[in-house]
């Protein structure tokens, strides 16, 4: 979880998901629903935000860089006029944070336009690049979701439904997208159901997002998850599967459970919330220590320490404070400020830490540098020991699929033994929860999982 104060504003280097995408058809208020929706899916992206409208006859477009509220004002959103929309919240992992990465992207040739929001990330994006370029194509991006749009273009079929159908068929890795044309919304998911789609309803209106959450935002009522391999067309006939091709087991991402998605999103079925309870009981189980009190790494993880409290019955305090409105500022740090580091984020409570053998709980560590800063806070200001537990396993492996996780090195449990690890970080005692313990706490849901940042084991081949 190592910190980067970049020139423009501060990253905070926890491990970031692609994005979040939301879609509504059959409302005339479309583009302030998918503002609303967007909102509640802010944390799944900051960089960027975008809109898309059409209203039978014509698409508009609007998008910027940063946060949705910073990109859309009420003059914007009244000026995207129409009855169906997409819209995309955007945390760059195949290209760099540039407007020219934005999403949602607008395609157009002689016959086609529409526009393209995608979650996830493309494990032969460099195949399908230097294919397109053979063919005559010109990249304004370096995003994989640009690839996508003219895969599709380039692809066969006397409709639109069918070349979208023929596209996606050379797509590989995961892909959630939410395609928009003059008339029509499309809401697509990879093979392996990767990345989480869920279909809800609001009013008369059908509801596509990534999460939940977004559901509960705007009043709208959950029905089902477009399931992995599926093609879903909204018209003026309603909604209609037009293709399916899910392959079995299905792959969905094991970390949105562990951080990924919102406490309040329902994940296949099961409250994010609860999961991540259990899995603090379960890490209690596995990991027990003498101490004299619980706190998180806030808020990731929270929602684990209430769980490991529960099962140690061991109390639960807050022992840091976490400045939440630090993690997106336009002011550059002076360097003494840099050199703060952890501090920035964080303030310990010397009155609750003092003499305490203190139980710090995370959902995860990435780079480590981060948990590091936090340890040797805490001790700093009064903590006698400090005994680390994390409610995932070891992160061994980088993730191709749509995380921000590419490198072997990044990773700090990558070629370390346990104790290894805890010397760096200097913890008095580390424990993982287990990957059995992990899906203990998930329960039974209908879906196989991705767990290749744990195993190393992928479920597709990674061509880039």
């Amino acid at each position: 979880m190592a910190e980067i104060l970049s020139k423009v504003h501060v990253k905070w280097k926890k491990m970031r998901e692609a994005c979040g995408i939301f879609g509504i058809y059959g409302n005339s208020e479309a583009a302030r629903i998918t503002f609303f929706g967007l909102y509640s899916l802010q944390h799944r992206g900051q960089e960027s935000a975008g809109i898309a409208v059409a209203d039978g006859r014509k698409i508009r477009l609007e998008k910027g860089m940063g946060l949705i509220s910073q990109v859309f004002s009420e003059e914007k959103i009244k000026n995207l006029k129409g009855h169906l929309a997409i819209g995309h919240n955007r945390y760059s992992t195949t290209g760099s944070s540039q407007l020219i990465n934005a999403q949602p992207f607008f395609f157009q040739s002689d016959l086609w336009s529409f526009t393209v929001a995608h979650n996830g990330n493309l494990s032969n994006t460099k195949f399908l690049r230097r294919w397109l370029s053979k063919d005559g194509v010109n990249f304004t991006s370096s995003s994989d979701s640009e690839v996508i749009g003219h895969v599709i273009l380039k692809s066969e079929g006397k409709t639109l439904e069918d070349k979208i159908v023929k596209g996606i068929s050379v797509l590989e890795g995961a892909f959630s997208l939410l395609i928009l044309a003059k008339d029509k919304l499309f809401a697509i998911r990879d093979p392996f159901g990767i990345r989480p789609l869920v279909l809800g309803k609001f009013h008369s209106s059908w509801v596509v997002a990534s999460e939940t959450c977004a559901f509960a935002t705007i009043g709208a009522n959950f029905k089902r998850n477009i399931h992995p391999g599926e093609v879903v067309r909204f018209d003026k006939d309603g909604l209609k599967t037009i293709h399916h091709d899910g392959r079995e087991p299905s792959a969905f991402c094991i970390f949105e459970y562990i951080y990924f998605s919102r406490p309040d999103s329902f994940i296949n079925g099961k409250l994010g919330y609860l999961t991540r309870l259990q899995a603090g009981q379960e890490l209690a189980k596995e990991h027990p220590v003498a101490a004299d009190l619980v706190i998180s790494v806030p808020d990731s993880g929270t929602s684990a320490a209430l769980g490991f409290s529960q099962e140690s019955k061991i109390p639960f305090l807050e022992g840091l404070i976490k400045n939440r409105y630090l993690g997106r500022t336009f002011i550059q740090p002076e360097q003494e400020l840099r050199k703060l580091g952890v501090k920035l984020k964080f303030n310990p409570l010397p009155e609750i830490l003092k003499g305490k053998k203190v139980i710090l709980i995370d959902d995860s560590i990435v780079r480590g540098t981060t948990t590091a800063g936090v340890v040797k806070l805490l001790k700093k200001f009064g903590a006698k020991e400090v005994h680390l537990r994390i409610a995932s396993p070891p992160l061994i492996s980088p993730c191709f699929l749509g995380i921000d996780i590419e490198r072997y090195r990044e990773l700090v449990a990558h070629g370390r033994t346990i104790e290894q690890i805890r010397h760096k970080l200097g913890a008095d005692s580390l424990g993982y929860l287990s990957l059995n313990g992990l899906k203990k706490a998930i329960g039974e849901v209908n879906c196989g999982f991705c767990d290749g940042c744990f195993t190393g084991s992928y479920p597709v081949k990674i061509k880039n």
